[in-house]
């Protein structure tokens, strides 16, 4: 995408300094806050969105920008449950794969 902006202009309507936009086109990973900004500045997620259920809630967490105690507050989730399905240190119970599909089938994620 060229739209001709700077990086400073770029910088300011995201809301970050003109040195993070320099850091992000150069390989360093936005911090997760600033992607729902980011993604509402592209119009469209730079990420693709894995099949798997586990793999959908994570994709979720980042695209909204979400820390574990964010998605486990609106989820109604521990977090550290979250963090372990989330890492593959556990998988999900059929019951709980039930559950995280109708969250995800609830939620927006552009608008």
């Amino acid at each position: 995408m060229d739209l001709g902006l700077r990086q400073r202009e770029v910088a300011e309507i995201i809301g970050v300094t003109e040195s993070s936009i320099w850091n992000w086109e150069h390989g360093t990973e936005p911090e997760l806050q600033y992607n729902p900004r980011i993604i509402k500045f592209l119009g469209y997620i730079p990420f693709d969105c894995p099949d798997d259920t586990v793999g959908r809630l994570a994709w979720y967490k980042r695209a909204m920008g979400m820390n574990l105690d964010k998605l486990g507050e609106i989820m109604g989730r521990d977090p550290e449950q979250l963090s372990d399905w989330l890492s593959g240190r556990h998988h999900p119970f059929r019951k709980n794969r039930e559950r995280i599909e109708l969250f995800l089938e609830g939620q927006q994620i552009l608008s």
